[in-house]
């Protein structure tokens, strides 16, 4: 199972974005400045938009789903309990799950951004897809969902994961970084020999890496583990 972006390029006047390359099975965390491209190629993986020159090839993946970074865009319920149904998930676990129960009679509306978000992630991270394109899944999240949420997405299970952020202080464990520099996509390689050519890299992982402690991965617990070396 892999998804392979052939000689892809999108243009908008002098700005423009471009990839050669194969996602496979695991979990792969995109990192770019803002505007840089993340959702553009979020769409394009995701079937949502055409490019101006190359090919999407998707191989042996037969479900696919794409969260994009405001939750208001994914909404079809009226109400808390039935915007879970429409995702064909169990309203009770779901709700129970974000701590929503006393709202599940609620328009998803009245909801703030940060619960809007946690329903929507919850919703789409109690099933299971061949490709799963997560754009800027941590913001409106405090520190302790982001954790919660990064649990969920190491553990989510076979299949491809895509994650697309510039997010700079929790992440779940991933398997493979990219990042994307002057418009093009780049992959800089698996866990932990990449982290050293991750120019976007947190602070943290940088001080890591210079005092000689480089993580094994990019979770708080791995970062924890690094820096209590001796």
């Amino acid at each position: 199972m892999n998804l392979t972006l052939e000689a892809i390029r999108i243009s908008r006047g002098e700005w423009s974005v471009s990839a050669q390359a194969i996602f496979e099975e695991g979990v792969h965390l995109v990192s770019g400045k803002v505007g840089s491209g993340k959702s553009t190629l979020a769409l394009v993986m995701a079937g949502l938009l055409r490019t101006d020159s190359g090919s999407v090839l998707p191989r042996g993946i037969s479900s696919r789903m794409v969260s994009f970074q405001f939750p208001e865009y994914h909404l079809t319920g009226s109400t808390v309990d039935e915007e879970c149904s429409s995702w064909g998930v169990d309203p009770e676990k779901v709700i129970s799950s974000v701590k929503l129960g006393e709202k599940r009679n609620l328009p998803p509306l009245s909801l703030s951004r940060g619960e809007l978000k946690r329903l929507h992630l919850a919703c789409i991270l109690s099933k299971k897809y061949d490709l799963l394109i997560l754009d800027e899944p941590f913001s409106s999240l405090d520190c302790r969902e982001k954790e919660r949420v990064s649990r969920e997405i190491s553990s989510h299970g076979s299949g491809i994961t895509v994650i697309l952020s510039h997010e700079q202080a929790i992440f779940p464990r991933v398997d493979f970084i990219w990042e994307i520099r002057n418009g093009t996509l780049m992959c800089l390689g698996s866990q932990p020999s990449t982290l050293p050519k991750w120019h976007l890299a947190p602070e943290i992982i940088k001080n890591l890496i210079a005092a000689g402690k480089v993580p094994l991965n990019i979770a708080p617990g791995d970062l924890l583990e690094a820096a209590s070396r001796t």
